[in-house]
């Protein structure tokens, strides 16, 4: 990449509407003046918007798209609507070079499906896997993939999410070699299904890899903070993320209602309000905002529909990051460590 990065924006998608998306990016501009957009979407609704954010009208291009692809549309609908959708061209943006990254608040079974047809998966990578950041308890954020992009995957695929997501931890966290495991049920050797058994055998077997392998993790010690990436199908990956997401909620409205439920319970809340200002921020998904397609030959980050402008802008300085690392070079130049033995080792790990 040369000069200012340029991020494209898909202004329309998300559930908080395009006030909140443009607030993010004006967020965004501030901490980053470097940063240049494509915003995406309906050009009269964008240009009112930007009526009061002037830095950001300063630093934006806008691209009018016709279409707006909705939550509850199939990827297979979707796909059909890539010239004309926000969604679409700001992929399309990215294929074009007319932008370094694309960021979207949209539907992420449509975007996976735009992005992995416009812009090809990397050489060497069978498919794109979505990588997401978790809190811990440890001193960085998890890398954990794949979170659902594909439910089903043999140990190549598994092999190559390791790599990717090394090369991600390393972008975001700033690590030499970033402690990988695969997502299993007991940490014991035997225990996996063969793809989990052949894949950790692959990982064992390439000692160039610019990352730790470490063996099995069980799903309690996901936010322990003793693993960098974490690394299983789609399938367990969705689940695992939303059990965590769903406890984090649970703790938080229990303790919302432990705390209100009496006179000196409420006494107790004021005095313990910093602490528990400071867990919110902690569990806090704005924080952590930015999931991303890797192995693609582009940057595409999936911000959450939800999302406030802060997480908005994370997602932005996720994108940012991984533009300025040259994301898609460190996972081809990673992937040469696997080399002839990942075609050899599967037949004799099982």
């Amino acid at each position: 990449m040369s000069g200012a990065p340029r991020i494209a924006i898909d202004a329309m998608g998300g559930d908080e509407g395009l006030a909140v998306m443009l607030d993010g990016v004006a967020l965004a501009r501030r901490q980053n003046t470097a940063l240049r957009f494509l915003l995406v979407g309906d050009e009269a609704q964008i240009r009112a918007g930007l009526a009061t954010h002037p830095n950001l009208a300063a630093a934006s291009d806008i691209v009018a798209a016709s279409e707006v692809i909705a939550g509850t549309d199939k990827p297979s609908a979707a796909l059909r609507r890539i010239k004309t959708s926000s969604m679409g061209l700001a992929i399309t943006a990215v294929k074009a070079g007319n932008a370094d990254a694309a960021v979207s608040s949209g539907n992420t079974g449509a975007l996976m499906a735009m992005a992995k047809i416009t812009l090809r998966t990397l050489k060497g990578i069978d498919r794109p896997a979505l990588a997401a950041l978790l809190p811990t308890l440890g001193d960085n954020d998890l890398v954990m993939l794949d979170l659902g992009a594909n439910t089903e995957c043999d140990a190549r695929n598994l092999v190559e999410f390791a790599v990717m997501g090394a090369a991600y931890a390393r972008t975001v966290n700033g690590l030499t070699q970033p402690r990988v495991r695969l997502l299993n049920i007991g940490e014991e050797e035997l225990k996996g299904t063969s793809e989990v058994k052949a894949a950790a055998a692959m990982l064992r077997a390439a000692p160039n890899l610019a990352l730790c392998f470490d063996g099995y993790i069980e799903a309690d010690r996901l936010g322990r903070g003793d693993v960098d990436v974490v690394v299983s199908d789609g399938f367990t990956g969705n689940i695992a993320l939303k059990s965590m997401e769903g406890t984090a909620r649970m703790i938080t409205d229990l303790l919302r209602r432990a705390f209100t439920s009496s006179l000196r319970s409420k006494a107790g809340f004021v005095l313990s309000r910093p602490a528990f200002h400071m867990l919110g921020t902690h569990l806090d998904p704005n924080n952590h905002n930015g999931a991303v397609f890797l192995g693609l030959n582009g940057i595409v980050v999936k911000s959450h529909g939800g999302a406030n402008p802060a997480g908005v802008a994370h997602a932005i300085g996720v994108a940012a990051k991984l533009v300025r690392d040259d994301i898609g070079r460190r996972i081809a130049d990673d992937l040469t460590g696997i080399g002839a033995q990942t075609s050899a080792t599967p037949a004799a790990a099982q």
